[in-house]
């Protein structure tokens, strides 16, 4: 196990793609432009440049290499896996995109695996902007054989593959990854806010957090601040780049997780509880970044406790 760096070269792949999504569509783009020929799949009225749209799952399926699902939810992905598995071609590979529970990426690798075809879990880091330069993280769960022959094309769609073990250990990856994210970036609004009602200069907070030990990545990539550091949503009115209702999304496959293996995560649990407060609020369809305003927004009425 371990990161791995690859060349982006591969020939040419009929390729089965699932999900053609604020995510998806790109990822699928990318595919087309590296020279693969891709057959498209989704339930909203959504075109891709160069991909040929049909109108079932199975449809997506028949005749193709490898089927790639990008996919909302865990009950979805195995819906899709009962029905695509029984008609793919002998031999295919399947892999999912998803951010879902492990429970469900396990399931999905077993239907595959009693079906004779190699199955691989890679949800991604990176949002919409990493999707459509191709410079995603990919957190994988499979076999080795698995690996090797995915290789290729998840380095046409990222610049970094990280193994992290076998069937579903993708999905535990970024389940992790995703709680540190939700609390971090928090934790970052709580201290723009706290430097605000201090009288601090947020440019020179942002000079002092992202170079000191409160360096991380909202404050360094990601600023919530308006007019700080990098481009980013809270520059787009809140625009989402990562939407708020999929950051409580993932907070709470972090908790279900945590609670299947009797891991203490208080931190996570209250980033769930105020992410929850946060979309039931006004947030959903605003960037999890958006927590900021509506912190401040907050503590001019009453408190967050």
């Amino acid at each position: 196990m371990g990161i791995c760096f690859y060349h982006k070269s591969i020939s040419r792949m009929r390729i089965g793609f699932i999900g053609l999504g604020n995510m998806g569509a790109p990822m699928a783009a990318n595919l087309v432009a590296a020279g693969h020929q891709v057959v498209g799949f989704d339930t909203a009225d959504v075109t891709v440049e160069g991909i040929s749209k049909v109108a079932t799952v199975t449809e997506a399926v028949k005749g193709m290499e490898v089927v790639i699902t990008m996919l909302p939810d865990g009950a979805i992905l195995k819906a899709v896996y009962t029905d695509i598995v029984p008609q793919c071609e002998t031999g295919a590979l399947l892999l999912d995109c998803s951010t879902v529970d492990t429970g469900s990426a396990t399931e999905a690798h077993k239907l595959a695996q009693l079906a004779g075809l190699l199955s691989v879990d890679a949800p991604v880091s990176g949002g919409i902007g990493g999707a459509t330069a191709g410079t995603l993280t990919f957190m994988v769960g499979a076999t080795d054989d698995a690996l090797e022959r995915v290789t290729p094309l998840l380095e046409v769609m990222g610049q970094r593959i990280v193994h992290c073990g076998a069937g579903g250990a993708g999905q535990a990856a970024k389940i992790c990854n995703n709680m540190l994210l939700g609390v971090s970036m928090l934790a970052t609004c709580e201290a723009f806010s706290l430097g605000e009602k201090l009288g601090l200069d947020a440019q020179r907070l942002f000079e002092v957090l992202s170079t000191s030990s409160g360096s991380c990545w909202p404050v360094n990539t990601y600023c919530p601040v308006p007019g700080v550091g990098p481009h980013s949503p809270a520059d787009n009115d809140y625009m989402p780049g990562f939407a708020a209702e999929l950051m409580l999304k993932d907070l709470r496959l972090s908790q279900n997780a945590a609670e299947q293996v009797d891991a203490h995560t208080p931190m996570g649990s209250h980033a769930s509880a105020l992410y929850e407060r946060f979309v039931e609020g006004g947030g959903h369809g605003k960037d999890f970044s958006a927590v900021l305003p509506a912190l401040t927004a907050s503590r001019r009425g009453q408190s967050d406790e």
